[in-house]
């Protein structure tokens, strides 16, 4: 008999005080009802609104089995508190969300469900297929993620609708190895590791999903980061 499959879930956070709670209650409703085993992985970047003192009353009530913390002592990037949290997971199935309920849970049967069917090495969620959609967002935040994953399909063609996108399930050992030959750190850290997997031969399959703007506090993608993802896209035209 086959074990059963873990799912990992690792969420990096930063200034997430209100939205944690509710992500992590809607994660444990929905792994409970469909009767699958999971592990959050809280990533916490020493926010100074005190997400890890919520990330710990939340780990008394749903138990260390089911909340693991692993807070870093400053802002270190999104990739690799990915990588952070990866080294701690136990599931066999690696979901990769963010934390600020933007990324619903009741898609994660759907992408689960994809994966059993298919056999495929990653699931990715997708804003730009199908019935999925984007709300929420004003006309130029919509023009600004719709630019850069043309930019990046154009230059790239990884054949992949949503290439930003940040809602995934992974297998493990195809996640460790396409995060072991990336070298992005940022906001680039999701396009270069799909663009790699696809790259790398790995089967990839998508799902729809309707992407809502954060609930409570403010996004963290400014002028900076749109410039270093316009550099990551051109660095890894290069290196790809």
């Amino acid at each position: 008999m086959a074990p059963k499959d873990k799912y990992t879930v690792i969420l990096p956070t930063y200034n997430e005080r209100r939205n944690l709670p509710i992500i992590v209650w809607l994660l444990n409703r929905t792994f409970t009802h469909h009767n699958l085993d999971y592990e959050i992985i809280i990533v916490d970047d020493a926010s100074p609104d005190g997400t890890l003192e919520i990330a710990h009353q939340l780990q008394t009530l749903y138990t260390p089995s089911h909340i693991i913390l692993r807070p870093r002592p400053g802002k270190q990037g999104l990739g690799t508190a990915y990588v952070h949290g990866l080294k701690s997971a136990s599931g066999n199935f690696i979901i990769i969300m963010d934390a600020d309920f933007s990324h619903h849970p009741k898609f994660l049967p759907t992408m689960i469900a994809t994966q059993s069917r298919t056999k495929c090495d990653i699931v990715t969620g997708t804003r730009y297929a199908g019935d999925g959609g984007v709300y929420g967002w004003d006309l130029q935040r919509k023009l600004v993620s719709r630019g850069a994953n043309l930019v990046a399909d154009t230059v790239l063609r990884p054949g992949v609708s949503d290439l930003t996108g940040s809602f995934r399930l992974y297998k493990r050992g195809v996640l460790e190895r396409v995060v072991a030959v990336t070298e992005s750190k940022g906001y680039t850290f999701q396009m270069e590791l799909m663009t790699r997997a696809v790259g790398m031969g790995f089967r990839v399959e998508e799902c729809p999903i309707s992407f809502v703007d954060r609930v409570y506090g403010e996004s963290k993608l400014g002028g900076e980061e749109i410039v270093e993802y316009l550099k990551g896209v051109l660095s890894l035209w290069l290196k790809v």
